[in-house]
């Protein structure tokens, strides 16, 4: 059947009085016959007001009908996606017919019951549960070396937690993790404790927060890396995530360090900080209270977000709105007793007096002792998870390119999604993998252009060795055929002087010969 060009809206329709958000439907003043509801949801409608389908309506879709409709009789539903209102006789009265999921509240109608069912048991079984398998939580302590990080967890969980005391000698910051178990009646803790080691101690601190944020993104891509597994075990994985950051401020009484704003700013967004200035009866009470101003100024004014105690739930709003004026608190740790009347008590002694941990007057440890762990410990464990964590998890999920709607405000399809950044990434290799095929062509003819330039100087070194080296040998040549010419002149003049020498013995021997014999001739006679 055709539909009519024009469509009123709910509100200037004529029959939008009909529609209430809750309670049953009223008799129509002007009868509308010919009209009929679509429901977008598309349940099942179920009754009239006069049989029990009095609920609440939410988001009906009036049409007329093109068509005369039906005027006896009660009708019905025609199908899932659509129900109608028409009338059992020519005028009065009408039948309403109702889809299930558009009752009073979001898609459901309240019913009475009429005895104990035993699902008020609920909260208790989550208790019991929850009991059983224990809760973590991770506090991550940012500080210079001997603020008294340590002391102050030992006094926060009034135990002795081990530990090797720091040096102002290490090269960079380093996280030192460490995990305990803890028991409190019949309720398991399983506490973890990350101190940041050489924090503060370097010459040059411009790099000081940077293992502080890989170390609390790290924690957050294990997590997520452990949801998005397809066999998951989170029920028993050791959620690692820092869920409160005490941040240990130097009781300098002038203003914040820029490492602190530095820090801090760097840090808002990952994890919930709570501001604590350490050792806090190292300055007066006056200079203490201006302290806490100054911070305060200092920390709106650079924009950073610390964790600010809920005040939306009625059984704590009032003690967490007066707990929010006080921070940053001002603690003192100590681990040791002494005797303060007849109880003993953790506290300091002084030579000019004893300090008290406990005691609200010189300190605030009570007040953080209440607000983290007695008041506030699982919304910070709700803040990390809901806050923290799903800012990482989204941003991430963005970088891998899943998203909740496309442009057309359709939800997205994650096969569609995975398919279109796989082909996107196939795309990429491909134009990297021929990008890398033109470099390596470019560079095999850039070497191949060195290499000829090189065979060409060494082949013009070799002709001009090859002709200086026959110049050399014809000049050794020439040479070597004088000297022979000197050596067989040289022989030619040796020969004739020997000649003429042995001539001249002879001749000479000759002559001795006939002296010799004259005189042996002389002689006889």
């Amino acid at each position: 059947m055709a539909e009519p060009a024009a469509q009123p809206s709910r509100s200037q329709a004529p029959w939008s009085r009909f529609l209430r958000p809750s309670g049953r439907p009223p008799a129509p003043s002007n009868p509308l016959p010919g009209t009929q509801a679509s429901c977008g949801r598309g349940e099942r409608g179920w009754g009239e007001p006069g049989a029990g389908g009095g609920g609440g309506f939410c988001c009906w879709d009036l049409k007329p009908w093109v068509s005369p409709p039906p005027t006896r009789g009660r009708r019905p539903h025609m199908c899932s996606r659509r129900v109608r209102i028409m009338p059992r006789a020519p005028c009065w009265p009408w039948t309403w017919v109702i889809c299930s999921t558009h009752l009073k509240g979001e898609g459901c109608r309240t019913v009475p019951l009429a005895g104990h069912v035993g699902f008020d048991s609920l909260p208790d079984q989550l208790v019991n549960k929850s009991v059983s398998e224990g809760f973590c939580f991770n506090i991550l302590c940012v500080g210079e070396t001997g603020l008294g990080k340590s002391t102050l967890m030992d006094t926060l969980f009034n135990t002795k937690f081990e530990g090797e005391p720091a040096t102002h000698t290490q090269p960079g910051v380093q996280l030192r993790s460490n995990t305990y178990d803890l028991q409190e009646s019949n309720v398991g803790l399983k506490l973890t404790i990350v101190s940041t080691v050489g924090f503060g101690d370097q010459i040059n601190k411009e790099d000081s927060y940077k293992p502080i944020v890989e170390f609390i993104d790290a924690q957050f891509e294990a997590y997520l890396q452990e949801e998005l597994k397809i066999r998951r075990v989170l029920h028993t994985y050791h959620d690692s995530r820092i869920h409160a950051c005490l941040y240990f401020i130097a009781p300098t009484g002038h203003s914040l360090k820029s490492l602190d704003l530095v820090t801090m700013k760097k840090l808002d967004s990952k994890v919930n900080i709570i501001p604590i200035i350490a050792k806090s009866d190292a300055i007066s009470k006056s200079e203490l209270t201006k302290f806490k101003i100054k911070i305060t100024s200092e920390l709106v004014s650079n924009g950073v977000q610390i964790y600010q105690f809920p005040t939306d739930d009625e059984s704590v709003a009032e003690i967490n709105g007066t707990m929010n004026a006080h921070l940053p608190f001002a603690v003192i740790g100590s681990t040791e007793e002494l005797k303060i009347g007849n109880k003993m008590m953790k506290a300091r002694q002084y030579p000019w007096g004893t300090v008290q941990v406990e005691n609200e007057a010189h300190c605030d440890f009570v007040k953080l002792r209440e607000m983290l762990i007695r008041v506030n410990m699982e919304d910070l464990r709700e803040q990390t998870h809901s806050r923290h964590y799903e800012l990482y998890r989204r941003c991430k999920l963005e970088e891998m390119g899943f998203k909740d709607t496309d442009p057309d405000s359709k939800p997205f399809s994650l096969q569609e999604t995975y398919e279109a950044k796989r082909n996107e990434f196939l795309g990429e290799l491909q134009k990297k993998e021929e990008e890398m095929r033109q470099m390596f062509v470019q560079r095999v003819k850039e070497k191949e252009a060195e290499l000829k330039e090189a065979e060409k100087e060494l082949h013009e070194k070799f002709d001009r060795l090859k002709k200086l080296h026959q110049d050399e040998k014809k000049k050794l040549e020439d040479k070597k055929k004088s000297l022979d010419d000197e050596v067989n002149a040289f022989k030619q003049r040796k020969t004739a002087a020997e000649l003429l020498q042995s001539q001249g013995s002879q001749a000479g021997g000759s002559q001795t010969l006939k002296r010799d014999k004259e005189k042996k001739n002389l002689g006889f006679l």
